[in-house]
């Protein structure tokens, strides 16, 4: 499956679990990918494995950081945003960029 086809699956089932039913600002969309990423922050300082199971539910690191990459296809998949195409062309650019092109880190 491609990166597109994920993001039109994500979307499609977001909207049928009713995630779609009020429309979203572009902050909400950020703050909710926040949140995910301040969930795999937490999971982290509190020495919790990559991926686990609680309760029948997937938990971890790499489970939030999943559902930040999750609500990130879910607006590009409403969008219909071609996230390969995005994510290659920005990665291109990325290769021809000087070392740490002027960053500390």
């Amino acid at each position: 499956m491609t990166i597109k086809e994920w993001a039109e699956k994500i979307h499609e089932n977001a909207v049928n679990h009713g995630f779609w039913e009020n429309e979203k600002s572009f902050a909400e969309i950020v703050a909710l990918c926040h949140s995910e990423l301040s969930e795999a922050l937490e999971e982290d300082r509190a020495g919790k494995p990559l991926i686990y199971m609680q309760d029948g539910k997937p938990e971890g690191k790499a489970v939030e950081m999943a559902d930040c990459i999750i609500r990130i296809l879910d607006w590009m998949g409403k969008e219909n945003i071609d996230a390969e195409d995005v994510i290659a062309t920005k990665h291109d650019y990325n290769t021809k960029r000087p070392y740490r092109h002027g960053k500390k880190y």
